[in-house]
């Protein structure tokens, strides 16, 4: 006689999902192993869980829910106690009139659904959903939903401070783990007047995700407190602090700053991934050109590169890149930086703290003892440090760092507002690379795109140009359209003709128009291509190189 699991093995190979020799194989995997049948067949990777889920859906007659193309309401928690739905492996995902959609993962188990029934107090539509979606969205549910909360009248011990098994500690936990697995870059918990607001940056916009509820907030400060060994006592200053988390394997260094307001402390949290992937220049979206003069300035024995951008626009990336093409063992290679974002085998990095007096220029006067070949500065930020930086690249030393400019030509104004003379400049100065991130289209939801004419006008693109493309929204980007980002580039080359113009006193407009007569093009041409090309779109190009002025006169390409 048949059992469930043969009659899954046959239907998977009725539809196609495997082949007759593979179900042979998956029972001898499931003998040997001592597990079920499509516990096998997923363990070798012959299907996968969601067509294994379809296929008993059909089997079981039975509504099959992928919980990762919904966004369930994390308080229908209180429709049900955790011990049941643990128990039972179930949740209330969808409330319509009287009816409760549950998602099961045996939703033919009449003694759990007869539970649940009496629990919920009305009709329930039991679902399947895959078993690890549905714990994963357990345990967010009720770490996160009102069991997060603590009793107004008592303060939090030390204990439930500290101890894994508090709900507290439990949300803390959630969240963290939650904007990790997202690859969000910032978390943002505010209270407000009548609910805490709960978000994520993604790819560098701030999206909403529901959170704990308002009565959860000083038990949430209180712990994260805690983890970075800052004062509970004090709620009326700033304060900042760090610690280290692990999420699913995953260690994230955590800096948390904290602001009071009037409905209570804000906390923000940066999460770094300290040992993240250093990728290719073209893997950033460097355009050929720019990648040529970058790899021809490292090139160089001393001098400087300078990456100017806003803050999170990829320059410390771009940096790492540079330094992972030159790190070697004949090579002395050391960094300063505030924070350590990347760590990197083989270089010396620094950890700046001004509050022992560890400066960015005080530890780069140390740093030129310690006889470097390459230095990597976090960013020249005032006179001393410019001075210094510029001296130690004309003395022997390739120096790369980050300015903070609008575009590239601004970084020779820059330098020159922070004191360093026009000839050292132009001495030292080899290149500079200016930097935005846009976010990328989202592949699954791609679709052909016309941009708003005011745009295209700005951009001086006709009607009759190639299409453009977005991203139409799905449960992979979340109903943005992106997913992930890329850069826009454009680089100044510190050449003989150009040194001249900027001893002469070249504005930054000047500078500008010298470049692009000389065949450099500006960022938002790489912007402009990288639309074309699908990779993102014109509103992104424009809002990230400020792009606004509709009355202008349309931007024209290079001829390079």
């Amino acid at each position: 006689m048949l059992n469930s699991g043969d009659y899954l093995i046959r239907s998977l190979v009725d539809e196609g999902l495997i082949s007759a020799a593979q179900a042979d194989q998956a029972r001898r995997a499931s003998s040997e192993r001592g597990c079920a049948l499509e516990e096998a067949v997923e363990a070798l990777g012959m299907a996968s869980p969601r067509d294994v889920g379809l296929v008993r859906a059909t089997m079981l007659e039975v509504p099959f829910v992928d919980l990762a193309n919904y966004d369930v309401d994390i308080t229908n928690a209180r429709l049900l106690p955790r011990s049941v739905a643990e128990k039972h492996r179930a949740f209330p995902l969808f409330v319509m009139g009287s009816t409760v959609t549950v998602g099961m993962v045996d939703p033919l188990n009449i003694k759990a659904i007869d539970q649940v029934r009496q629990l919920i107090k009305g009709e329930i539509e039991p679902v399947l959903c895959l078993p690890e979606a549905l714990a994963a969205l357990t345990a967010k549910a009720y770490s996160l939903g009102s069991d997060a909360g603590h009793r107004d009248d008592a303060p939090l011990t030390p204990a439930e401070l500290t101890t894994g098994e508090e709900p507290i500690v439990a949300a803390v936990n959630q969240i963290i783990a939650d904007a990790a697995a997202a690859g969000a870059s910032d978390v943002h918990i505010s209270p407000c007047e009548h609910e805490l607001q709960l978000r994520f940056r993604i790819d560098g916009s701030l999206t909403a995700r529901q959170g704990p509820p308002l009565s959860a907030h000083p038990g949430l400060v209180q712990r994260l407190k805690v983890m970075a060994s800052l004062d509970l006592t004090q709620t009326r200053r700033p304060q900042d602090g760090k610690f280290r988390f692990t999420a699913r394997g995953e260690t994230l260094d955590v800096r948390l700053s904290t602001i009071p307001t009037v409905c209570g402390e804000n906390i923000v949290m940066r999460l770094l991934r300290p040992h993240g992937q250093i990728l290719d220049f073209t893997d950033l979206g460097m355009p050929e050109d720019v990648v040529k003069g970058v790899e021809e300035v490292i090139a160089h024995p001393h001098g400087m590169l300078l990456v100017t951008g806003p803050t999170g626009s990829g320059k410390t990336s771009t940096l790492y890149t540079a330094v992972k093409r030159l790190n070697a063992p004949q090579v002395s290679i050391v960094t300063i930086e505030d924070p350590v974002e990347i760590r990197m085998h083989g270089i010396r990095q620094v950890q700046a703290n001004p509050e022992i007096g560890l400066t960015f220029a005080g530890a780069l006067r140390s740093i030129l003892r310690q006889d470097p070949d390459i230095i990597l500065l976090g960013e020249v930020r005032d006179a001393e440090t410019a001075l210094i930086s510029m001296q130690a690249s004309l003395t022997g030393h390739f120096v790369l760092s980050t300015l903070h400019t609008n575009d590239a030509a601004g970084a020779v104004a820059r330098l020159k507002d922070l004191g360093v003379p026009s000839f050292v400049i132009t001495s030292a100065l080899l290149g500079v690379v200016a930097q935005r991130l846009v976010r990328r289209v989202c592949r699954d939801c791609a679709a052909a795109h016309t941009p708003e004419e005011h745009v295209k006008k700005r951009f001086g693109v006709s009607g009759t140009d190639d299409a453009f493309m977005h991203g139409a929204g799905c449960a992979r980007c979340g109903g943005s359209g992106y997913r992930g980002r890329i850069g826009l580039y454009e680089m100044l080359r510190m050449t003989p003709a150009l040194a001249v113009e900027v001893e002469r006193g070249a504005t930054t407009a000047q500078i500008a128009a010298f470049a692009a007569r000389s065949g450099a093009r500006a960022m938002w041409e790489d912007g402009l291509r990288k639309a074309r090309a699908g990779l993102t779109t014109l509103e992104e190009v424009a809002q990230a190189v400020a792009i606004v002025d509709t009355e202008a006169a349309p931007l024209r390409l290079n001829a390079a």
